[in-house]
């Protein structure tokens, strides 16, 4: 007789060093909104976006791990593989974030005003964040393609840059909308056109890998994907140095911080996170075309 198991569950979505990773994922990211929400508490904006990337990420870690253990996941129509590698990758950045801004905003050393019941909640719950960005990045680095393996698109490091600059992006554009006055001059608009353009094609790239529709399209997919890193590369060189002369020379906007600019609303601030991140993704772009063109032909050999 076949055992209570049988064909039909997957006891190694639970076992292997990745399904270890994945229950603990769910243990520490339960544990960390659990303690916000009954004793260490949010609020604004920030507090609310940590909330939201505990609960996603526990949600979407539950639901691949009942996937793999009972193999639903050859029902849905998704590549598994891509979608798996890519959420850890998501999920890496947005715990990260979230074990950053957290105890930056809510966790103090004085029991005053908040109490002391309260302060020791809020440093429980930051000590399990970090725990469970540590989880995601230890899958990340398990399931990441080895030398020589064949593996999904989205386990590379080509793969796995194409999230992290869609986050990025993100980044630029959080701080485009917090009154960056990007609207003052064409060039700076340009700029905003080239964030824009590179994010859509990039989560499109990604949407279609996880998807697993790339054999559907009429051009071959790979070579396509590296021509626009190249492209990318040069859109955000443009950008590179176009965003800093008009946003820092004293022509056009001022090469030091006001004066009299109120933190947290003050459009220079704005400005130089942008810099910052744009000079960021065109070091990702530039790798991610660098190991593009290393592993072009390899599947070939």
């Amino acid at each position: 007789m076949e055992s209570a198991g049988g064909p039909y569950l997957n006891t190694a979505a639970v076992t292997s060093p990745v399904g270890i990773a994945r229950l603990l994922q769910m243990t520490f990211g339960c544990a960390t909104f659990s303690l916000v929400a009954h004793q260490g508490g949010f609020s604004a904006a920030y507090g609310t976006f940590c909330m939201f990337v505990w609960t996603f990420c526990f949600a979407v870690t539950v639901f691949i791990i009942a996937c793999e253990f009972t193999r639903l996941h050859s029902c849905l129509s998704l590549s598994w593989g891509n979608f798996t590698a890519a959420f850890a990758m998501l999920a890496t950045l947005m715990s990260v974030t979230a074990a950053v801004i957290y105890p930056l905003y809510f966790v103090q050393v004085g029991c005053y005003p908040i109490g002391c019941q309260v302060r020791d909640f809020r440093i429980a719950a930051s000590v399990f964040a970090g725990l469970l960005f540590v989880t995601y990045a230890a899958e990340v680095f398990l399931t990441r393609a080895k030398p020589g393996q064949v593996t999904s698109y989205m386990a590379t490091v080509s793969g796995l840059l194409k999230i992290v600059q869609a986050f990025v992006a993100c980044i630029i554009f959080g701080a485009l909308v917090n009154d960056s006055q990007y609207g003052k001059y064409v060039a700076t608009q340009w700029c905003v056109a080239v964030y824009s353009f590179c994010f859509v094609v990039t989560v499109v790239v990604v949407a279609f890998s996880v998807t697993g529709k790339t054999a559907l399209l009429w051009f071959p997919f790979e070579r396509s994907v590296v021509i626009y890193t190249f492209g990318a590369v040069l859109l955000y060189a443009s950008a590179a140095v176009i965003w800093p002369v008009f946003c820092f020379d004293s022509k056009y906007g001022s090469p030091r911080r006001p004066g009299l600019c109120a933190k947290g609303k003050c459009p220079w601030d704005s400005q130089l996170v942008i810099a910052i991140f744009t000079y960021v993704n065109l070091l990702l772009y530039v790798l991610d075309l660098a190991y593009s063109q290393r592993i072009r032909f390899v599947s070939h050999i």
